[in-house]
């Protein structure tokens, strides 16, 4: 049996806000935009690799008091890059709004930014495997 995570939904003030800004900043691709209702879509944009976020526009007062909290004000969501300098000028030049300096951790090079409603994300380098096998 194979399984794996399909998709992560998160909210957006519009389907149109949601998808320039992965498609347009952060460079993701549009995988799927479906008209389910009028006012409904299903929106899926991926980076390259690993799983989709799927744009969610509220439904109601509640939903939208959420936006922007996705992990509850804590950095829940985690893209990895092999070109941190560049992703970071990149990034800048768009507007993003980073909390912090970049700073090197045992993990990688992070940086946390916030995306346009708030939620809080980690640009990180990863580390790569050493003579020692350490990462």
């Amino acid at each position: 049996m194979r399984r794996s995570l399909h998709a992560v939904t998160l909210l957006v003030p519009s389907y149109d806000e949601g998808i320039a800004f992965f498609t347009q900043v952060l460079r993701w691709q549009l995988l799927e935009d479906t008209l389910l209702a009028p006012g409904k879509r299903w929106v899926r944009v991926a980076a390259e690799e690993g799983s989709a976020l799927l744009l969610a526009v509220p439904g109601n007062a509640e939903q939208t008091a959420q936006m922007g909290r996705h992990a509850g004000g804590r950095v829940g969501l985690f893209l990895h890059t092999d070109d941190f300098d560049g992703e970071l000028a990149h990034l800048r030049g768009h507007g993003v709004h980073f909390t912090e300096t970049p700073r090197d951790e045992v993990y990688g090079r992070v940086v946390v930014f916030t995306d346009p409603w708030g939620n809080r994300w980690d640009l990180i380098e990863p580390r790569t495997a050493t003579a020692e096998g350490t990462r």
